[in-house]
């Protein structure tokens, strides 16, 4: 599925959408070059959820929760990470809990140590717009991409 969002705006709306219809336990890689809205999706899926405060990018710390009252979400931006294995020292066994989202930037970096993703998000830069592909891989990603194929 491809859809083009054209803004900021449209791609926390966007995240929005995806946040309707998001249950844990769902793991979602998010893949594009630097600047392509990554994090801006990821504020998008944390407003649509009901989270008020600031949504900061874990480039520097590598992980940021957020506690969302019945279910967890981890935003992790692996783009720093040297090898795969340094997320065993953050604790990723104990985020999957079957109660917990994760949204992991840069997937490739965690390659072996990641969970199978649900649904693949790749972000492009198109002129000023962005073009998003989804493919869905798990059960979450498939009701995700169901219902955001039939909104469109």
């Amino acid at each position: 599925m491809r859809i083009r969002l054209q803004g900021q705006a449209a791609q926390i709306a966007f995240g929005r959408r995806i946040a309707t219809h998001l249950r844990p336990p769902c793991t979602i890689y998010l893949q594009g070059d630097l600047g392509t809205g990554k994090t801006t999706l990821v504020r998008g899926i944390l407003r649509g959820l009901g989270h008020a405060g600031p949504v900061r990018s874990p480039t520097y710390t590598l992980l940021e929760p957020y506690e969302l009252g019945a279910m967890d979400l981890y935003h992790l931006d692996l783009y720093r990470l040297s090898d795969p294995e340094e997320l065993e020292y953050l604790g990723l066994r104990d985020l999957l809990d079957g109660r917990s989202l994760l949204l992991v930037e840069w997937p490739e970096r965690g390659r072996g140590a990641l969970p199978v993703p649900d649904l693949t998000i790749r972000i492009e830069h198109a002129g000023e717009a962005r073009s998003l592909e989804l493919t869905a891989h798990g059960p979450c990603g498939r009701v995700l991409e169901a219902h955001l194929w039939l909104a469109e």
